[in-house]
């Protein structure tokens, strides 16, 4: 039995072989190489064969010639380099730049097919090695034997420099050539680019913007000097948008900054009759507008132009309210104020940006003067009343809030609006009482104004004016309803109740009424007292009003608008020809001051004069005989006489508003102190002074001298008591 061959296993682990390359090899190849390479810089690479120049350098990586292929490159691409040079620097005048920009482009479009032909020692060689890329190492030989020529790098540097120069003066240069050469200072690297063309051109730049600015301080207005700066930093963005490194705008828009703004800017600031204060006053927006675009670069620009516009608003705001002509019209005065407001509102809109901080400058400096004039608060108060009475007629309901939210600003500012407060409710009072409100909707809208602003508080009362004035229309009806078949023919009686502590405290003055309107109100007073319990009558005459026929030498005839107070005196001429000023004073019993007042407009004032004096006089004396005046006559058919009008508080009339303030305050500062005490528990002096007065200053700047007082009174009631050790310290009792 034969058996077959036996089974071997046989594994080939390694294997060497060696491959013996003719040394010469090399040298070949790379003169081919070498050759290839000079036919590329010297323009005649069409009849190349770049697949086989390929292979020879693959080949010459591949059997280990590598570094002679590296050195070899270097060595050619360094003598075509200074040859490159040597063409560059014979080139003479504006063919230098020209020069460069060709044996650049030359060597870019060689180097591109260099590495191609090279891409496997790229590829392979070189990261083993840690040599330079062939790119690169392209970039950094021109860099070397070309840009740091030593008689190439200064006439580089200084041929851009000049043709910057002669572009700042006026003159147009080839941007393309210029771009084209910085594009390849950038290439070569941010160091090249720096070093040998941005640093000089930053120092040159300083200096020429430094003597340009001076030179133009000396003969330019600000308007024109800002006009100039303005173009130049334009000029630079311009330049450095088309031929310079995109980072170097903000440095070069620096140096122009600082050269010519920031050096200048308090002088610039204050030049007479063309600085900042001159273009404020002459509005003009587009000026400022740029200086403040121009300071919002610099370091503290915006703040000094802050700063001198605050002083300015300051000084001429203060002359305004301390101006004792320009107090007499408190119209005017808050006219005058509200115009001042407007004019820098749209300053700071137009030309500021409507930067908050100058909104809240200008804000601080309203503040400050409007508070200067302790009547402030009365001549706002009288502006809403011109406006209420007759200043808004006919006005569009927008133009109506835009005024009131004017007022409103205005308001904001005051110190004392619990002052305002009460001459608000003065005025409402009147114009309510005379039916001489030009809108509701306006009344009412600006009490919500103020509610919003101020609080619930601030508006009851106000609110309740409007409610007895609705109230008293009910009432009315009622009492015709019940009565009316009693009253017969006679006179027609408006009776306004008004609610004491809504309406504004008024002094009582007796007056004898004719007997016809006298038995009228008693049956009012019967009628009223007989539907509500536990309620007091008293009549306010001196706010009253009346409409009389009355007929002048038997012809004319005409229908009279004056006040109860009037009324009362013409009543009295029914019954004789001639009074004296005692017989009417006696027969009326009308206080002596409002009698002369009333008697001075119904014979003092030219064509409303419907009686006569002798003697005829300004002043009413109390030796005065009064008749009627039979030859009265007027193109009106209704005649209004001693229209009431708000107008400015005597003196005396002043100190008495001022004290009721003041003892309206009293309450509502030891409500702020029991408030914070029963809070706190134990305090010291010095931050209940503090507390205190941050949470009145919505209503009034409360006064430390007089929160002390308050602090003391509650003491003595025994809200609060004083520690025994720290006799500053407060302790809460209640």
């Amino acid at each position: 039995m034969s058996s077959g061959p036996k089974k071997r296993n046989f594994q080939i682990e390694a294997f060497k072989h060696k491959v013996v390359v003719d040394p010469k090899y090399a040298e070949k190849t790379w003169k081919v190489l070498e050759d290839a390479i000079r036919e590329i810089y010297n323009h005649n690479a069409s009849g190349l064969s770049f697949e086989e120049l390929y292979r020879n350098a693959y080949n010459m990586v591949l059997h280990k010639f590598g570094e002679r292929l590296y050195s070899g490159l270097v060595s050619t691409m360094t003598l075509h380099l200074q040859s490159m040079s040597k063409s560059i620097e014979a080139a003479q005048g504006a063919s230098f730049l020209d020069e460069l920009n060709t044996k650049w482009n030359d060597h870019n479009k060689a180097l591109q097919m260099i590495r191609d032909i090279l891409m496997y020692m790229d590829r392979t060689f070189i990261p083993s090695t840690h040599k330079t890329p062939v790119h690169e190492l392209g970039l950094n030989l021109w860099r070397d034997n070309v840009i740091h020529n030593s008689n190439i790098q200064s006439r580089l540097l200084n041929t851009i420099l000049e043709l910057i120069q002669r572009e700042r003066t006026g003159e147009v240069i080839n941007r393309g050539l210029m771009r084209n050469i910085i594009k390849m200072l950038m290439d070569l690297g941010p160091s090249v680019y720096q070093e040998d063309f941005e640093k000089s051109f930053l120092q040159v730049s300083a200096d020429f913007y430094r003597a340009e600015s001076q030179e133009y301080i000396e003969c330019c207005d600000c308007a024109d000097y800002l006009k100039k700066a303005e173009r130049r930093l334009n000029e630079e963005i311009d330049r450095v948008s088309h031929y310079l490194d995109t980072k170097t705008e903000t440095k070069i828009t620096n140096v122009v900054e600082k050269e010519m703004i920031a050096n200048h800017k308090l002088r610039l600031i204050h030049m007479e009759n063309s600085g900042l204060v001159k273009m404020l006053l002459d509005d003009k927006f587009e000026d400022l507008a740029r200086m403040y675009n121009l300071f919002h670069r610099v370091s503290i620009g915006l703040s000094t132009i802050r700063d001198v516009m605050t002083s300015h608003i300051r000084d001429t705001g203060k002359q305004l309210v301390t101006d004792p002509e320009k107090s007499k019209n408190p119209v005017e005065f808050v006219e005058t104020l509200l115009e001042k407001r407007d004019k820098y509102d749209k300053i700071i809109s137009s030309a500021f940006s409507n930067d908050k901080t100058f909104q809240n400058a200008l804000s601080s400096s309203f503040e400050y003067f409007i508070n200067l004039n302790p009547r402030s608060p009365e001549y706002i108060s009288l502006f809403v009343d011109d406006k209420l009475r007759k200043g808004l007629k006919g006005v569009k309901d927008d133009d109506v809030e835009l005024i009131l939210d004017k007022v409103m600003i205005l308001f904001r500012y005051l110190q004392e609006k619990d002052v305002f407060e009460k001459y608000y409710k003065q005025h409402l009072a009147k114009r309510l009482l005379s039916g001489k409100t030009v809108s509701d909707d306006a009344e009412r809208s600006l009490i919500v104004k103020l509610k919003t602003e101020c609080g619930y508080q601030f508006t009851s009362k106000l609110e309740g004016m409007f409610t007895d004035m609705k109230t008293s229309q009910d009432t009315m009806q009622g009492f015709y309803a019940a009565c009316g078949a009693e009253l017969g023919n006679g006179p027609t009686l408006v009776v306004q109740v008004l609610t004491t502590g809504s309406w504004p405290t008024q002094s009582t003055n007796t007056c004898n009424l004719p007997v016809e309107l006298s038995t009228l109100c008693e049956k009012f007073r019967s009628y009223y007292l007989g539907t509500h319990t536990g309620r007091r009558l008293t009549w306010q005459t001196n706010m009253g009003t009346a409409d009389l026929r009355a007929t002048f030498g038997e012809v004319h005839k005409y229908e009279l608008n004056v006040s109860t107070y009037q009324m009362c005196v013409l009543m009295l001429f029914n019954n004789t020809e001639h009074l004296s000023y005692k017989e009417i004073e006696q027969a009326t019993e009308i206080p002596s001051s409002d009698l002369k007042r009333c008697l001075q407009s119904l014979a003092c004032v030219k064509g409303k004069n419907v009686l006569r004096k002798e003697p005829m006089s300004k002043d009413i004396g109390e030796d005065d005989v009064f008749s009627v005046n039979d030859s009265f006559t007027s193109k009106l058919r209704k005649v209004k006489i001693g229209t009431v009008v708000a107008q400015k508080e005597s003196e005396p009339e002043k100190q008495e508003t001022r004290q009721r303030v003041e003892e309206d305050r009293k309450p509502q500062i030891e409500a702020a102190i029991v408030r914070i005490m029963k809070s706190r528990r134990v305090l010291d002096h010095n931050n209940i002074i503090a507390e205190v007065t941050k949470q009145l200053q919505s209503r009034f700047l409360a006064n430390p001298g007089e929160i002390k007082k308050r602090i003391e009174s509650l003491i003595e009631r025994d809200f609060l008591e004083r520690d025994n050790e720290d006799r500053r310290l407060y302790r809460y009792l209640a």
